[in-house]
């Protein structure tokens, strides 16, 4: 059975960072409406059920301060996320004071963006999010079955644990692309720290050795910053859902 797209409002009146978080969304499965202005805003809001508000601070016409107040009065439930170039202590209890999810400070990663959204909607929601929706992932000629736990290669087949599991997840999603430390360890481990990050690197170690059999389908260190999964150009496949 597919899981229905959670339903997004964004409203972000800068036209590039509205598109591209928007763009960002829609790959990781979610439907958004997007309105460049407070008023416009909320008048979708009372016409449409959104399961999650992402608000931009600084919206013309109704700031989104004023809008989440007024959302507030239609909905106690719906998560609310604020969005600020602002980092000043007042702002964010002001945000929190009118019942906000979370608060995020720009400039941010859209890893970390996207797994405090999933982690608020599964909080919220208390069941499976489009983005646990289970997926097959092709890799190179290794196939990732993380319903079961599972990579197969040919006829052999290895097991995974639950945690080597979300983070090759984590890494399917992002695959080809660099994952800072701190992104992994607060997605897998919900922590952070040097033993974390000594946990993290055996994880990694494992995985690496669970992946070996297609020399194609690596997990680069990217010193300094984090790690990557490389999956070089001719074995590239879409993941196709069951």
């Amino acid at each position: 059975m597919r899981i229905t797209p959670r339903k997004i409002l964004l409203a972000e009146d800068d036209r590039n960072m509205g598109f591209m978080l928007q763009d960002n969304l829609e790959m990781a499965g979610y439907t958004v409406d997007i309105y460049t202005d407070g008023q416009s805003a909320l008048s979708a809001f009372v016409k449409v059920k959104y399961d999650l508000c992402i608000l931009d601070v600084m919206l013309p016409q109704k700031d989104g301060f004023a809008l989440a107040y007024d959302i507030r009065k239609l909905s106690l439930q719906v998560p609310i996320i604020f969005l600020t170039a602002k980092s000043m202590k007042e702002d964010r209890i002001q945000g929190f004071k009118l019942g906000a999810d979370d608060y995020i400070t720009k400039p941010f990663s859209i890893e970390e963006f996207l797994l405090r959204i999933e982690t608020i909607l599964k909080r919220v929601y208390d069941q499976p999010t489009k983005a646990d929706e289970q997926f097959i992932y092709p890799l190179g000629t290794l196939m990732c079955d993380f319903a079961n736990q599972l990579i197969t290669s040919g006829t052999r087949v290895q097991e995974l644990t639950n945690k080597e599991a979300k983070l090759l997840k984590l890494f399917c999603i992002n695959r080809n692309k660099v994952i800072d430390r701190d992104i992994i360890q607060k997605a897998i481990w919900e922590d952070e720290g040097y033993f974390v990050g000594r946990s993290m690197d055996v994880f990694i170690s494992r995985l690496r050795k669970l992946l070996k059999d297609d020399p194609d389908v690596s997990i680069l260190n990217v010193h300094g910053v984090g790690y990557k999964l490389e999956v070089r150009e001719h074995s590239l496949n879409q993941p196709t859902a069951k």
